[in-house]
């Protein structure tokens, strides 16, 4: 004999959809990417584009222990989900943008 579903309750959405993020808030957005001067400016450029009040001057920078890679914390005025998610798509199609958390 099997199980019956309706053993199992059905979950109607995706609670990993639902945001964590209470907005608005402070959003810290870490990109690695090559260590060349075209970067910085260039995801200051994308960034401004989703948060038109963000400061370039609160950017935080890392480099890789060789070098090569350019760890860089861009913090933002977080507005909405939809918000992050199309900054997280723009800068992750950056030619010089490796990874973005």
């Amino acid at each position: 004999m099997s199980p019956s579903n309706s053993d199992h309750p059905v979950i109607a959405s995706d609670a990993r959809k639902e945001s964590l993020i209470e907005y608005p808030s402070r959003f810290p957005i870490k990109v690695m990417g090559a260590n060349v001067a075209e970067l910085v400016p260039g995801l200051i450029e994308v960034t401004k584009q989703f948060d038109a009040d963000f400061e370039g001057a609160s950017v935080e920078l890392r480099p890789s222990r060789a070098g090569k890679y350019l760890g860089v914390t861009l913090t933002i005025n977080a507005t909405s989900r939809e918000q992050l998610d199309d900054l997280y798509r723009a800068l992750t199609s950056h030619p010089l943008v490796k990874v973005v958390l």
